[in-house]
């Protein structure tokens, strides 16, 4: 009998370090194990390569950033520096006291053509008002260009040669003041500076400012926007293909243990049954 045990013992223990072996080597196997494609876990790529429709979406999203950027630099220039600049008026209720053409007509130049420039004069129409919240006395101009250009008259025409036109004009504008005459009616003054100016239209209000802020800053928010969206749908792209790299090793993992599980088993049976063989032949 005890010729046969030891040989028996040598046997399953060659076989169990046999078996750790290819254990080993077949799990160091399935960590570089090749899935279809010649890449493994640690090929998975950081960046997968942009579609056409992403690089012109990207290229919409920096077109419309620069467009907005654009706009505000035209916007700010040509109307949100004046209205800083320009005098700030509060609104009020003004009455028509007199209006009436002077006698002294003005000077203005006017253009006939490329090279061609002539001389002529035009009208000062003035209209006094009384503020009604001081009962001020004041000149009512109609914006505040016309304030700049000339402090006296109520606006400035365009300077040409037809003279009777350009009284026509003034006697309209007058008429329609005569009419208006006792009746209150809204008009902005300054509190701070030359109370005595007033104007009857605001060319730079509130609602004016704000769409030349509103406008652009969309425009802008909406290209920033689809410029994120693309680049989060690519992060999500390359967290998919790593997430399926490693779901597909588990798989292969898993079914490396249940054959190496098998193969347990069977390598057990096989052995308890050579055993059993030998002892049988034992002599008694």
């Amino acid at each position: 009998m005890q010729p046969f045990n030891v040989p028996i013992q040598i046997t399953l223990q060659g076989s169990r370090r046999r078996q750790g072996r290819s254990a080993f080597s077949s799990s160091d196997g399935r960590k570089n194990k090749d899935y279809g494609d010649g890449k493994s876990i640690q090929d998975v790529p950081k960046k997968l390569p942009s579609t056409a429709g992403e690089d012109r979406a990207i290229l919409l999203g920096f077109a419309m950033m620069g467009f907005s950027v654009l706009m505000f630099f035209l916007l700010g220039v040509t109307i949100l520096k004046p209205f800083m600049l320009s005098t700030q008026r509060e609104e009020a209720n003004c009455t028509i006291m007199d209006t009436h053409v002077k006698d002294d007509w003005l000077d203005c130049s006017f253009t006939c053509g490329v090279d061609c420039r002539g001389q002529g004069k035009y009208p000062c129409l003035q209209v006094s008002v009384n503020l009604s919240h001081s009962g001020q006395k004041a000149f009512l101009h109609y914006n505040e260009e016309a304030v700049q250009i000339n402090p006296e008259c109520f606006y400035t025409p365009k300077c040409h040669r037809d003279r009777n036109d350009l009284l026509n004009s003034a006697l309209d504008i007058k008429e329609f003041f005569d009419h208006k005459n006792g009746t209150p009616f809204s008009c902005f003054y300054s509190p701070d500076s030359k109370p005595e100016d007033v104007v009857l239209i605001k060319k730079y209000d509130q609602m004016v400012i704000f769409h030349c802020l509103f406008w652009p800053s969309l425009t802008l928010l909406g290209g920033i926007l689809i410029v994120g969206m693309v680049k989060l749908t690519q992060h999500l792209s390359v967290l998919c293909e790593e997430y399926n790299h490693v779901g597909r090793e588990d798989v292969g993992n898993i079914a490396f243990q249940r054959e190496l599980q098998q193969y347990k088993l069977w390598r057990k049976g096989r052995e308890k049954e050579i055993s059993q063989r030998f002892l049988r032949w034992q002599p008694s």
